[in-house]
């Protein structure tokens, strides 16, 4: 604790720092001082504008034009060479986007196509709109040579969001020596307030990829913190109205599916046909209302599994649109982890302990016990919906809420062959209430609620958590903190017992200097025993306390022979919370740049340990009497990317951790191994392949023996005998293997065929026991089970889309899923065995269509 407060004393210091720095003062110069904002005028018009690419209507040449660019990468400063000229345009409905990006030749403009919302070896042209002036919220549009499009959120909770996704038109043409774009933004695609007379945020951005240039209209300077404080300003927009926002997109979809059960009485394929709807209703000009209805979600990637020997779960990514499409707002504070509205029931593996065991009859024949026919692993959504906005005033609101039913596993006596229901997620209601206000410099203030509610004799879960960011006038330092209750109350599910993390809390405090080259953050946290949010949010571990130091210098400039240098280094030191107890410390550095010639991008990292406690590898609760002693250890790393504009390009990186010996046992040394190889080729302008295999080894990792001990085995039993309370740990080599192969071919900026194909293989080799006791002290014990394993996971994602119509698309998706545990002598670290293994174990074939159709009110009641 002395350590804590020699820190909480140096923020002091540094915040009296901060007051004095607040202080009037001559006026900043140098690279940390955003450029003058730019204004441009927009032009109403009363005829139409046919959207083709061309612009040659008349009006085009009256309207004033943003032009000068300033280079932003990779040498932020100079003017653009090649004039880019943008004019903007509106009516009651649209805003009209024209621009002509001027060049040397028609070969000198890059126009590879891709998939919505991915810019590969092409050129774009984007508009930057901040439609309530706040300085911190936008949108982005894009368009590249091709015509394909990408558009995007900026938030602090967000960052630069591509999951959302607008309906909006464009398109592009070659004309000559330039190429020209023509947008068409509808006012239903984005908020604004009802005011007379609009002042907006704006910058447009210009890629040149011949020479990996990025061109802004207002300078956007990168020592500077922040991004959408740094745009213009567009003027002129006059009695426009948020227009009624209402669209509706059915969908229809159907599945087959196939799995060789090869089983008398069930059948190895199956169909399935589903229908809904998602509803998107602007309640005023602040506020949208989004809706699911009877979701469906099967088209989704397949998430990546892997063997997972750490005491925390593993997290994966979110691919269900809706989850991922305007949510900055309940992502705030990192409370809400989108994967627990339909997840795995929470009794789902509790019905192999409600099984009737087999026995043996009175006439000494064994009478067989219940067997699990269907046990649901996904917890299928009644709806969801969302309702999210900002005020004229900069107050942002949303609030989400989503209902699932009851779950039931299917459970057969294998004696008269009734069957019974085993429920394992009750009816459940998931709920977030997140109040978002906007201030002055770029900074903020936030509450976040969420709650889950479940019907029966359960618990329910509520979290809240209040955020702060204040930065001074100048945009230099910023102060930073949050603090979180949780609470939990009820019982166990499927127990009397009742729930032991009923309260708990999270603060973290920091101060930091923001803008300029040397940057730096000092901060301290602590998370309590009881803290829990994992019923809606992700816990990794809590109980400890944290303090650090990060800072970083950059050069923004060229030099030497190089375009760029960033470089960053920390210090970390971390308690136990209760009983207060050393965990583990780290100094670590890292820098990368990228060479002017050759645009080969490198870089290494760094970092240093001396010995750690680990509490958690144990699985001992509460924390504190068992921990895993980890000897002090260093890791050395680097990585090389080449230049994406050739044909072929490479992605590398390598690493190796060094531990000190272990003296306490006759053990050898600790090491840890990687490296990833991933080159990429393309073919064409609209076809390209991507591989990457990744390599990881760790010798003589000392850890928990994964799986729990089975006392009806008698190495298991014996163990327990003689240790009923301690922990079983294993010397293990741990080899994991992932192969990954996609490709994509786009037929043009609406039609793509995209397949990917994922081998991941890990192996685990025991070599000696040890047993564990209180304060680290490990004995070896002469355990003999063999606990050898190996996991393979195989999944094929192949998807074709055609976005037939603005909004509307159809999809056919072909899955192809396998995967095995091997345990003991079936277990082998061979690559090629466990890719044939996998190849013959059964597979799981999946084949869909979806069609959607986007249904605007707006663009309905005109044809009419």
């Amino acid at each position: 604790m002395n350590c804590s407060r020699a820190l909480l004393l140096v923020c002091l210091m540094l915040l009296a720092g901060l007051a004095r720095a607040q202080a009037p003062a001559a006026p900043a110069t140098g690279a940390a001082v955003p450029a003058p904002k730019r204004q441009l005028q927009a032009l109403r018009i009363t005829e139409a504008i046919k959207l083709d690419g061309v612009l040659d209507e008349a009006i085009w040449q009256q309207a004033p034009m943003a032009t000068n660019f300033i280079q932003n990468r990779p040498n932020p400063g100079p003017p653009e060479k090649h004039p880019t000229e943008v004019r903007v345009l509106y009516d009651d409905a649209n805003l009209y986007i024209g621009a002509i990006m001027h060049d040397v030749s028609q070969d000198s403009i890059l126009r590879e196509l891709s998939p919505r919302d991915d810019a590969n070896n092409t050129d774009f042209i984007g508009v930057f709109l901040d439609t309530y002036h706040d300085k911190i919220n936008g949108y982005g549009f894009f368009v590249t040579t091709g015509g394909v499009q990408m558009d995007c959120r900026y938030s602090p909770a967000g960052g630069e969001d591509f999951n959302w996704n607008a309906v909006w038109d464009s398109r592009t043409s070659l004309r000559g020596t330039d190429w020209v774009a023509e947008m068409r933004i509808p006012y239903s695609a984005i908020r604004f307030s009802k005011v007379p007379e609009q002042l907006w945020g704006l910058n447009f951005m210009r890629q040149r990829k011949r020479d990996n240039q990025a061109f802004f209209w207002n300078e956007v300077k990168p020592a500077v913190d922040g991004f959408v404080n740094q745009w213009g300003e567009l003027q002129g927009l006059r009695d426009i109205k948020p227009p009624l926002r209402l669209s509706l997109t059915p969908y229809v979809s159907g599945y087959v599916n196939h799995y060789p059960y090869n089983e008398q009485g069930t059948r190895n394929a199956s169909t399935n046909f589903n229908g809904g709807a998602d509803v998107k209703w602007g309640i005023n000009e602040s506020f949208t209302l989004d809706a699911t209805l009877v979701p469906d979600f099967g088209q989704v990637q397949s998430d990546n599994q892997v063997l997972n020997l750490s005491p925390f779960e593993v997290q994966f990514q979110e691919n269900r649109q809706f989850f991922t499409e305007g949510t900055e707002l309940f992502n705030k504070g990192d409370l809400f982890y989108s994967r627990r509205v339909g997840a795995t029931p929470i009794g789902f593996s509790s019905v192999y302990n409600q099984l009737r065991a087999g026995e043996m009859g009175t006439d000494g024949t064994r009478r067989p016990g219940e067997v699990v026919v269907s046990n649901p692993g996904v917890t299928r959504l009644l709806n969801a919906t969302k309702v999210s906005g900002r005020t004229k005033q900069g107050l942002g609101v949303g609030v989400f809420n989503a209902l699932s039913n009851n779950v039931y596993a299917t459970v057969r006596d294998s004696l008269d062959g009734r069957e019974r229901e085993v429920l394992t997620q009750p009816f459940s209601n998931y709920n977030i209430v997140v109040l978002d206000q906007s201030l002055k410099n770029n900074s903020y203030v936030s509450l976040i609620n969420t709650n889950v509610t479940r019907w029966g004799s359960t618990y329910d879960a509520n979290v809240t958590g209040g955020l702060f960011r204040f930065a001074n006038k100048k945009n230099s330092y910023a102060v930073s903190g949050r603090l979180v209750y949780s609470r939990r109350r009820g019982q166990q599910f499927g127990s009397q017992e009742q729930i032991d993390d009923q309260d708990g809390y999270k603060y973290q405090v920091g101060i930091s200097k923001i803008s300029g080259n040397f940057t730096w953050e000092l901060g301290q946290g602590i998370e309590s025993d009881k803290y829990n949010p994992n019923d809606l949010g992700i816990l990794f571990g809590n109980n400890n306390i944290s303090q650090y130091l990060n800072f970083s210098y950059n050069k923004y400039k060229p030099f030497w022979k190089v375009n760029n240098l960033y470089s960053w280094y920390s210090l970390n030191h971390s308690l136990l919370y209760k009983p207060t107890r050393y965990q583990n410390a780290s100094v670590a550095a890292g820098f990368n740049t990228t060479f002017t010639k050759s645009f080969l991008t490198v870089g290494a990292n760094f970092d240093a340990n001396p010995a750690t406690h680990d509490f958690y590898e144990p699985r001992q609760y509460p924390l504190g009497d068992y921990y895993v002693h980890v000897p002090a250890n260093a890791n050395v790393g680097a990585f090389l990317s080449s230049d994406y504009r050739k044909k072929l390009a490479w992605d590398v990186n390598a690493g190796v951790r060094w531990y000190a010996e272990d003296e306490r046992l006759p053990r050898a040394r600790r090491m840890g191994y990687g490296w990833n190889v991933s080159p990429r080729y393309r073919v064409s302008n609209q076809l390209n392949f991507r591989y990457s295999l990744d390599w990881n080894l760790r010798q003589n990792q000392i850890g928990y023996v994964n799986g729990d001990l089975d006392t009806s085995l008698p190495d298991d039993a014996d163990f327990r005998d003689k240790y009923p309370t301690d922990v079983l740990l294993g010397r293990r080599r741990v080899l994991t293997v992932t192969s990954t192969l996609s490709g994509a071919y786009t037929f043009n900026n609406r039609m793509s065929l995209t397949i990917r194909t994922r081998h991941y293989t890990s192996t685990v080799n025991y070599f000696d026991f040890a047993r564990l006791e209180k304060d680290g002290r490990e004995t070896l014990v002469d355990y003999r089970r063999n606990r050898d394993n190996t996991f393979n996971a195989f999944n094929v994602d192949a998807v074709y889309a055609w976005w037939f119509a603005p909004g509307s698309q159809v999809s056919i998706v072909w899955k192809n899923a396998s995967s095995s545990f091997l345990e003991a002598n079936e277990a082998t670290p061979l690559y090629f065995s466990n890719l044939s293994n996998t190849i013959n174990t059964p597979h799981n074939n999946n084949l869909s269509i979806k069609i959607l159709y986007y249904l605007d009110y707006l663009m309905l009641k005109r044809r009419g």
